[in-house]
């Protein structure tokens, strides 16, 4: 490095940038070795790059993630057992658990209403616990394949606070028990038991007597039956799409296979199809109640184009064509 007094000490660093430093030819040896450090600092600091060459790795592809298509669930009324809401709470809690299970967009939702038709063609009423067979039957007639029951059986509410001469609060909690069964439509049977419980809080308060201290929160109503009825969504989820799906024949014609499943249920084209046509009953000799039916499969089908706003049209590429109301489930 060269001193010249008065002038500009310009060093290379061995990153090639140039850096201006003013020194004197006087320098004391403790300043001179400070720049020194400095110097040595900000060489360090430039910019720096270190590249390593690897062997080449072969990334493969993945195949497409099969997403099995939707399978169509209902939600009937929940029978209320308590004292409390009357027929208000059995409403909401089946609106709660069928909202939920929507913004899951794991199934197609079919609406109350439709089974409340059934309900009153068949002359039952619109909540309560039915056995699994009479679930079944009436699932099948709404085109289901899975459908929840449900009872509210413990609802209450306590109320507590304080009082004082300047202040005072009010709070309020809302706790409920909810029971509910999951049965599958096509065999009768309980895929999903359970009990959960909810609890929902409310407070206010007045300051000399500004404020509220608020009557009864119906609100908590509803957050306390969506406490415990989030609790089950998951294993719905999970119990109902565990089993197989399928869809049924609604239609046949010299042409087309007419399919009561289509582009909402996610059923792709080109699928394949195994088709099933359906016996006789087949029953518990100790319950008496139909477990199933039997089968004689007929061939298999593969879906060629949609129609309606849920429905498919089929062709068969082995076997016989079937008969109306034949059970159709993917081929593995």
């Amino acid at each position: 490095m060269r001193q010249i007094k008065g002038e500009r000490l310009k060093v290379k660093s061995s990153g090639g940038i140039t850096i201006p430093l003013i020194c004197r030819i006087a320098m004391r040896p403790l300043l001179l070795a400070t720049c020194y450090s400095l110097l040595a600092a900000f060489t360090g600091c430039a910019p720096s790059t270190t590249v390593k060459k690897k062997q080449a790795v072969t990334i493969e592809t993945p195949e497409e993630v099969f997403i099995p298509p939707k399978k169509k669930i209902s939600v009937i009324e929940f029978e209320n057992k308590t004292a409390y809401g009357q027929r208000r709470l059995g409403t909401a809690a089946a609106d709660i658990l069928l909202t939920e299970l929507g913004k899951s967009q794991k199934f197609i939702l079919i609406e109350r209403a439709k089974l409340d038709k059934i309900l009153e063609e068949q002359k039952l009423q619109s909540a309560g616990m039915y056995d699994a067979n009479t679930v079944s039957q009436i699932g099948k007639l709404a085109g289901v394949d899975a459908i929840v029951i449900g009872v509210i059986s413990q609802f209450g509410v306590k109320t507590g606070g304080s009082d004082y001469l300047i202040t005072a609060s009010k709070q309020q909690v809302a706790e409920c028990t909810v029971d509910i069964r999951v049965i599958e439509v096509e065999t009768g049977k309980i895929l999903y038991i359970d009990s959960g419980k909810g609890v929902a809080k409310s407070s206010k308060g007045s300051f000399l007597g500004m404020g509220t201290k608020g009557g009864y929160d119906e609100t908590l109503e509803g957050e306390s039956l969506r406490a415990a009825i989030a609790k089950f969504v998951d294993n719905i989820i999970y119990q109902v799409n565990a089993r197989p799906w399928s869809c049924r024949v609604a239609e046949v014609d010299e042409n087309n296979i007419y399919l009561d499943a289509g582009k909402e249920s996610n059923l792709k084209l080109g699928t394949k199809l195994a088709v099933f046509n359906q016996g006789k009953e087949i029953k518990s000799p100790d319950t008496g109640l139909v477990i199933g039916r039997t089968e004689e499969k007929v061939g298999e089908l593969e879906v060629v184009d949609y129609f309606g706003e849920n429905g498919s049209t089929a062709k068969i590429v082995k076997g016989s064509n079937p008969v109306r109301g034949a059970v159709c489930r993917l081929v593995r």
